[in-house]
């Protein structure tokens, strides 16, 4: 058909003949369309956060899984389609991460000397490598496919699966989970505090996916019908959001004022123990600055909070640099500050252990708690396989003899002057709630994420990870209260509304209230238990309409 006889289609015949065209593209175009479908999926995450993008990328994918039978070969065979379906998937994926991901390559220009060499590592390989799960999705999808609606839920089911996979196997890595094209928008998000971000994926896949049964002619009474539901349950999100937006402000605690210190420090060859003095005197000064014309510098603050990665030397073995901390802290605030922290060394370890830590100093310098990163990241603190790439010459990002350990498992940090608290370092904070808040003792009323992103300067990283950090909060309902070098610090309360923020790629402070937590969410009550239960809703309903199929 060519370009003149479509401009005279009715409007649902030229959307079933553009469906028509990628139910039966083969070999490169297949490809092509599946690349591009998934990078289109990409718009719908931050920072563009244009979701209904997601509706073409994945109507596209139930069109392109449609294809897959009808040439995968001579005689196709059930499982020649599910083989072509995940080869679609893996060139989807391809896309979605290539085009969403492609900022990790600014981590390998920070040291280019040492790692440009890496630079299509991060850019390429990462996105193929990841790409592996949505071609499992799509692989499950078509192993549970009917006519339909049907196969609106398996592709649900096939998806939700292969990225729960991705968030836990080989130390997991959810970065722009499929669920975050919903739970970027304030409004629509609102539902993680029901059924978590893995429930936003199942239920977002199957709302984005379902207008591709428009052109389905084997759907001959109410063909509309599923396109409708899904936007009637979109609605019904959109409404339970704005409900639960609605309430005027939180109140604050009490007798606690915050100020978070934002140095924007750039990640280069100015950061090095040789310049400590510098350093700690930006910060020192930074920390002591006047917000207002009424303001006494540090002198009202009850709690200074400082960034990950704060210090290029060990805070707890610079006598010196505590002193010049508790001469700051002299009117009796408490610092939480990241830093690397060393153990004890003792005869029986062949070499320190290192961790990457959070810290609590008091007024004279004393250290008097800390938390050690248990989520550490491949190849940027430490190395899997330490002794193959030793020998290769290869080494982490962080300059820390022979990376960091990681910490034990997840637990509060007690602050004083302060409520319990869940800290999460650096991409800690992208990973659904890994600890039942309720078996903590006492349950954290609030989470704590200082992160230095400076490794990857103005790009969309930064503002992807804001945006999962503060669908955390969401989910428990607890305030977050997040110290980040170069930007994004911002405190929430716990709805996810911003309470004060300093952009990316600034100086500044910014000095706040903690504000109170929401009654304990459903999701925070019962945890995995809800997306899972949605999980098998879909799958027994995918394979019971597969069966009346």
């Amino acid at each position: 058909m060519t370009l003149v006889d479509r401009q005279f289609l009715p409007q649902g015949a030229l959307l079933r003949s553009f469906a028509d065209s990628v139910i039966l593209a083969w070999g490169w175009r297949r490809d092509a369309i599946a690349t591009v479908a998934g990078a289109v999926g990409a718009l719908a995450v931050a920072p563009i956060d244009f979701w209904p993008a997601m509706f073409a990328a994945l109507s596209l994918a139930v069109w392109l899984i449609d294809g897959a039978a009808g040439s995968a070969s001579a005689q196709p065979s059930r499982w020649s389609a599910i083989r072509a379906a995940a080869t679609a998937g893996w060139f989807w994926g391809f896309g979605y991460f290539v085009a969403s991901l492609w900022w990790l390559g600014s981590a390998f220009l920070v040291e280019a000397d040492k790692f440009a060499w890496a630079l299509p590592l991060g850019v390429i390989a990462v996105p193929a490598g990841l790409a592996l799960f949505p071609a499992l999705g799509f692989a499950l999808a078509r192993a549970l496919w009917s006519g339909g609606a049907g196969r609106v839920l398996a592709l649900a089911a096939g998806l939700g699966a292969s990225e729960w996979l991705r968030c836990n196997i080989l130390t997991g890595f959810p970065w722009n989970e499929l669920g975050m094209a919903l739970g970027s928008d304030l409004v629509l998000g609102q539902f993680a505090s029901l059924v978590g971000l893995h429930g936003l994926t199942l239920i977002g896949v199957a709302i984005f996916a379902a207008p591709a049964t428009l052109v389905d002619a084997r759907v001959r009474r109410w063909p509309r019908q599923p396109a409708f539901l899904a936007l009637a349950v979109l609605a019904c999100l959109a409404a339970f959001g704005a409900w639960r937006v609605s309430p005027p402000p939180a109140a604050t605690l009490a007798n606690v004022k915050l100020r978070i210190m934002q140095p924007n420090m750039p990640q280069d060859a100015t950061f090095r123990a040789s310049n400590k003095e510098a350093i700690l005197r930006r910060y020192l000064a930074l920390s002591d600055r006047a917000t207002s014309p009424s303001s006494s510098g540090i002198a009202d603050v009850t709690h200074l909070i400082w960034p990950e990665s704060a210090f290029p030397f060990l805070l707890a073995r610079d006598p010196q640099a505590l002193a010049e901390i508790a001469d700051l802290l002299h009117g009796g605030a408490t610092l939480i500050t990241g830093a690397a922290r060393m153990a004890e060394f003792t005869s029986a370890d062949k070499q320190p252990h290192f961790f990457n830590a959070i810290q609590v100093v008091d007024s004279r310098g004393t250290l008097l708690e800390h938390y050690d990163k248990r989520h550490l990241v491949p190849f940027g603190e430490y190395l899997p396989f330490q002794r193959f790439f030793d020998r290769l010459g290869i080494a982490q990002f962080v300059d820390i003899p022979g990376g960091f350990d990681a910490g034990p498992a997840k637990q509060s940090l007690h602050i004083p002057g302060l409520p319990a608290v869940a800290p999460l370092i650096c991409y800690e904070a992208i990973f659904p709630p890994e600890f039942d808040t309720a078996a903590l003792s006492p349950r954290p009323t609030w989470l704590l994420n200082v992160t230095n992103d400076a490794w990857f300067g103005v790009t969309p990283g930064p503002y992807q990870h804001f945006a999962q950090a503060r669908l955390r909060a969401i989910e428990l309902g607890v305030p977050l209260v997040r110290a980040a070098n170069s930007g994004i610090s911002a405190v929430t309360d716990g709805l996810g509304r911003v309470v004060a923020e300093l952009p990316l790629g600034v100086d500044g402070v910014i000095d706040t209230g903690l504000p109170v937590g929401q009654a304990e969410t459903i999701f925070s009550r019962y945890g995995a238990a809800i997306p899972l239960g949605l999980w098998l809703v879909a799958l027994v309903l995918a394979l019971a309409l597969r069966r009346r199929a």
